[in-house]
């Protein structure tokens, strides 16, 4: 089987923050669902899995109770 035939099965992880959405995993799959579309002239749906971005959560993100 192929994504043309059944899509993408394990989603793609996406990042947002403040300049937009971006793929954090799954390039190509993205990049196979783009050819597609323009070879088929048809839309293809993706799942996809938002991360999250802890770059502006600093040290204390995780509290004080974390003593390792």
């Amino acid at each position: 089987m192929s994504i043309a035939q059944r899509g993408i099965i394990i989603p793609i992880k996406v990042m947002i923050n403040d300049e937009g959405i971006y793929c954090v995993d799954g390039h190509k799959r993205c990049s196979a669902c783009q050819i597609l579309e323009e070879t088929e002239n048809r839309e293809i749906e993706v799942n996809c899995m938002i991360t999250n971005d802890f770059s502006k959560s600093g040290s204390t993100y995780w509290g004080a109770h974390n003593h390792h």
